[in-house]
């Protein structure tokens, strides 16, 4: 399957936090996207791997993406080596996405910088010719994704970009709530981690509000581009 667009996150709940406005906005301009979680989140001191499993594949119904694949590394210790970039080839080869969006290039949790590299590595790999991977016994062909961007997490990183998610904001608020194990909850009101208080919860809205603010839009996802973006003309932007 040839898709538009591979959302990578180091845990379930990454992408939604993250882009999933901009996923939401590119579905429904009839763009083929994915999901990859990296690890199933089993280190989370709230829920648990199971649990996280189905809110994933709740959240994967609202933004109707074409997939959404775990790639069962392990949580809080996967590295950035030869195994774990092989077997991230193989999926990059197997969907051969045009744009990649994944984790923090900087940020509090030390897997999401750490999946960041993870992906620039693996991405530059997978278009070598003389790295043999297969997928149902059959030699895959090299794929290097065009562009790798990078959303925000827990810092207030500055974006290269940002994506209007105005019309998408509801959506992505929805998707993050099927995490309900892990998010603040008024029926359910203890957190006892950095991101289940209400603070948290509330700060998604606060951000995507100043990042439109910014742009003169109601809400917007900014983005971190691996590479010096380039425009067919200054008229395109807005």
């Amino acid at each position: 399957m040839k898709i538009d667009i591979l959302a990578i996150g180091a845990h379930p709940d990454d992408v939604e936090l993250g882009c999933s406005g901009t996923i939401a906005k590119e579905i429904a301009n009839n763009k083929k996207v994915g999901i990859l979680d990296l690890t199933k989140g089993e280190l989370g001191t709230r829920g648990s791997a199971k649990i996280r499993e189905k809110e994933a594949n709740d959240a994967a119904k609202i933004l109707n993406v074409a997939f959404r694949e775990n790639l069962n590394l392990k949580d809080g210790f996967f590295k950035n080596d030869e195994e774990h970039q092989l077997k991230l080839i193989q999926v990059i080869r197997k969907y051969k996405p045009d744009i990649i969006l994944c984790n923090a290039i900087d940020d509090r949790h030390i897997d999401h910088p750490r999946g960041a590299k993870l992906v620039i590595d693996s991405c530059f790999l997978s278009g070598l010719k003389k790295i043999v991977t297969e997928y149902n016994n059959k030699e895959q062909e090299p794929w290097r994704p065009l562009n790798i961007y990078h959303y925000i997490q827990w810092k207030n990183l500055k974006p290269d970009f940002v994506v209007d998610i105005s019309n998408y904001f509801n959506v992505k608020i929805k998707a993050v709530k099927s995490f309900k194990s892990q998010f603040y909850n008024e029926k359910e009101p203890i957190h006892n981690t950095p991101i289940s208080t209400k603070n948290f919860l509330d700060s998604i809205e606060y951000r995507a509000r100043d990042l439109g603010r910014l742009t003169n839009v109601d809400y917007a996802e900014g983005f971190i581009s691996a590479r010096l973006p380039l425009i067919d003309s200054i008229s395109v932007l807005k």
